[in-house]
């Protein structure tokens, strides 16, 4: 398998390294202070074709593939996981409506969401189901041309400052048979949302619970047919493992090279660092550990591009490996950089806190390992 970029993919990767540097870098460190959600940047972002990679072409979007996303999330993440990580849950929500929506709806949102005058969240976690996610219980009863909803979304991304909540809710029996897809606009009547969470990190991104009483959300906003939410929950989350474990990449391999250069500069008993061979050999595990993690992801992005039969076991592998990989140099990089790692003067502290989270969400990487098995002992 081939994963030599062409000109093209090496271009736009350039492009998204060069809009970190100059749009997300120099600002980071003060949207994490001050919990700032960066609307603007993320337009700017949006300008770049970066608001739906793969959302077609006839309806804004730049209709690239699950790698060349990958690329690009890996690229922004170096300087703002945080932020990159909103962009990822932003489009894997206006994919949603691009593969499952009609034509009515693509042409009523996607431009919107393409330009990122939009803004997206996804709605599935709630309070009593996280990694059972089909035993959500938040309701939709039919009445007329409505949908009334009762319920809440626990730790959702956006929540209270974006436009379109892509949500999954239950009309029919329990399981994943009775989960239907809506697509819920802010102004909504009985929509409300919680007091914002205080994060370890993130904070680049509002994250408050979804409230729903007697919301009454028209039937011309339910994405799929009745019963199909979970399969669409679970399709999108195949590309967005994908691209969480590239924001981690990237984060994690800026973190490594912030300690690559320490270890070249900084002096004890008398000799760099660079020249202590057990810190030598950290560094080459760190290495090691972020090329297979990329790798991975190619393979899992590749995978899903062609709709293999494993795709889905790939993407739960690379998710699971990149993520825990990714926290883990960030973690080593601190400790080589001592006691500055540690401050915020540095941004592997702040690298450290984002990536956490990567290993809850778009499925805890326990539940990973049980997609991974299943599809060992079971398909």
């Amino acid at each position: 398998m081939d994963f030599e970029l062409n000109s093209e993919q090496a271009a736009f990767q350039q492009t998204a390294r060069d809009f970190a540097a100059h749009e997300f870098a120099p600002h980071a460190a003060l949207w994490d202070r001050d919990k700032i959600f960066p609307v603007e940047a993320l337009r700017k972002a949006a300008a770049l074709g970066f608001g739906g990679i793969y959302v077609a072409e006839d309806v804004g979007g730049s209709d690239l593939a699950r790698f060349d996303a990958a690329l690009i999330f890996e690229a922004l993440a170096s300087a703002c996981a945080s932020t990159s990580a909103y962009l990822s849950i932003h489009n894997m929500a206006s994919w949603m409506v691009d593969a499952y929506g009609d034509d009515a709806q693509r042409r009523r949102w996607l431009p919107g969401l393409c330009s990122m005058d939009l803004l997206a969240s996804y709605c599935l976690t709630e309070p009593g189901s996280g990694s059972d996610a089909a035993a959500l219980k938040t309701r939709a009863v039919r009445d007329g041309d409505d949908y009334v909803l009762n319920g809440s979304k626990a730790f959702i991304s956006g929540a209270g400052s974006t436009d379109l909540y892509v949500t999954m809710v239950r009309t029919g029996a329990a399981g994943p048979g009775g989960i239907t897809c809506l697509a819920i606009e802010k102004d909504s009547s009985g929509l409300s949302f919680g007091a914002q969470e205080n994060k370890l990190g993130w904070h680049s991104q509002p994250t408050a619970m979804v409230n729903f009483e007697d919301c009454r959300v028209p039937v011309a906003n339910r994405i799929g047919d009745e019963g199909e939410g979970f399969r669409i929950a679970m399709a999108g989350l195949d590309g967005g493992r994908i691209n969480i474990a590239a924001c981690s990449l990237g984060a994690a391999a800026a973190s490594m090279e912030i300690a690559r250069e320490h270890l070249l500069v900084r002096e004890q008993f008398g000799r760099k660092l660079a020249d202590f061979q057990a810190l030598q050999f950290k560094l080459a595990d760190m290495a090691t550990e972020l090329a297979a993690a990329r790798l991975m992801i190619y393979n899992a992005a590749a995978k899903l591009d062609a709709k293999t039969p494993d795709a889905t076991q790939a993407c739960a592998m690379a998710k699971r490996f990149a993520t825990d990989a990714g926290f883990n140099v960030c973690n080593d990089a601190l400790q080589l950089l001592g006691g500055y790692g540690y401050l915020m003067d540095h941004p592997v502290e702040r690298h450290l806190r984002d990536l956490r989270v990567h290993q809850i969400l778009e499925g805890t990487n326990e539940i990973m390992r049980v997609i991974i098995a299943r599809g060992l002992l079971h398909d």
